[in-house]
């Protein structure tokens, strides 16, 4: 066999920037140097070691989710991976499923839930606004539904959901499996897996957890497990089949070979979450949110989204009339090596507040190169004056604590 000469590419070293980016947009976020290291150790899937890794990684998922729950699963593939075996272990062909549609990812789980044959009613809700637990109700009181999907945050246009828990109770009492996308919320702000009746939390690493993209998790209720080994109709996802991964994830047995090095930055993501504990991981996140959200504001720019609905998480900012988001972001990356986020057709930007993002440093840079990037654009901003109020609504929290 003659073969062709071989592609000529260019190294990775010419390729990547010498100096590399601030991430802080909607994801992927920057990674503590504990998680990159773990990220690089290649281990035997079956072996003793990766049980114990394994068993750790379920200990720490389940303070991390709230719950209680025997089954907490990895999955090898991002959260939409997570989002879909969710769908289609608990949906089959004829169930009635109702999806409460704020954005692009809530839309997700809907097209999901019909591609696998669920009999799916979607409630949309109006723009900018969280859903309401009486919109909600009015649709249960119909009958006939056994799942409702739901987010607790919608990353693509930074809306919170912030009647989570209610929408929950009320799925609950009507018969339904509530599925929740926690992927950019999780240990960001409260979700009590158990408390709440949610039967399936989402979230990917990526995110909230700090750890690489690739690898998520996904933890199931006893009445959500119960629904799947009673399921008739036969799975069509073989990898995604939860049944199958509960033989490696609880069983210490053979699914397919697990991402090992992703695991064990996850083991590591997780371990440093418990140990700065939730309640005060919680309230780091709310502080930087707030003072970034106060810096924004005062320098002149909108948030897209009004107080009460607003993801903290990920904060949405308007941009002003003829001013480009796509200008703006390229200014921050090119001058300032701050990456942050536009948005999916909409002339927004987003940056994000998940994980390492929330912390001081990040803090100003970002604001700075924010505040410059618009400025250079064409826009009028008053970056000083939004430096001054993120600096004043820390320096208050520190003193208050």
């Amino acid at each position: 066999m003659k073969y062709p000469k071989p592609p000529s590419v260019i190294p990775l070293d010419n390729i990547l920037p010498d100096e590399p980016l601030l991430m802080m947009g909607a994801g992927p976020v920057p990674i503590p140097h504990k998680v990159a290291s773990a990220n690089s150790v290649v281990i035997n899937h079956l072996g003793e070691t990766m049980s114990q890794v394994v068993e750790q990684v379920k200990v720490m998922s389940r303070y991390v989710f709230q719950t209680n729950s025997g089954h907490v699963l990895g999955v090898s593939g991002p959260a939409s991976a997570a989002m879909e075996m969710a769908i289609c272990n608990l949906v089959e062909p004829g169930t009635q499923v109702l999806s409460i549609r704020n954005g692009l990812f809530s839309a997700r789980l809907a097209e999901m839930a019909t591609r696998v044959g669920g009999d799916v009613t979607i409630l949309d809700v109006p723009d900018k606004q969280s859903v309401s637990p009486e919109a909600v109700e009015k649709i249960l009181k119909t009958g006939g539904f056994s799942v409702l999907t739901v987010v607790q945050g919608e990353t693509s246009n930074t809306v919170w959901n912030r009647d989570l828990a209610e929408i929950c109770r009320l799925g609950k009492a009507y018969g339904c499996l509530n599925v929740v996308d926690t992927v950019c919320t999780l240990s960001t702000m409260p979700m009590e897996m158990d408390d709440w009746s949610v039967d399936a939390v989402i979230t990917g690493g990526q995110k909230g957890l700090s750890s690489i993209p690739g690898v998520s998790l996904i933890a199931f209720s006893d009445d959500a497990w119960s629904r799947i080994e009673q399921r008739n109709a036969p799975m069509a996802h073989w990898c995604l089949d939860a049944r199958l991964a509960d033989k490696f994830w609880n069983q210490k047995s053979y699914h397919y070979t697990a991402p090992v090095s992703g695991v064990l930055a996850l083991h590591e993501a997780l371990r440093l979450i418990c140990d700065e504990t939730l309640p005060a991981r919680f309230r780091r996140h709310a502080v930087c949110s707030a003072a970034l959200q106060a810096g924004i504001e005062a320098m002149g720019l909108e948030l897209l989204i009004p107080a009460e609905a607003r993801l903290n998480s990920v904060v949405g900012i308007s941009v002003p009339d003829g001013v480009s988001a796509d200008r703006i972001r390229h200014i921050m990356s090119e001058m300032y090596r701050v990456e942050i986020s536009g948005a999916f057709g909409l002339n927004i930007l987003r940056i994000g507040q998940m994980g390492e993002q929330s912390r001081t440093h990040n803090l100003s840079r970002t604001l700075h190169a924010l505040g410059a990037g618009v400025r250079v654009a064409g826009g009028r901003v008053d970056p000083p004056a939004g430096m001054a109020e993120m600096e004043r609504v820390l320096a208050a929290n520190i003193e208050r604590h």
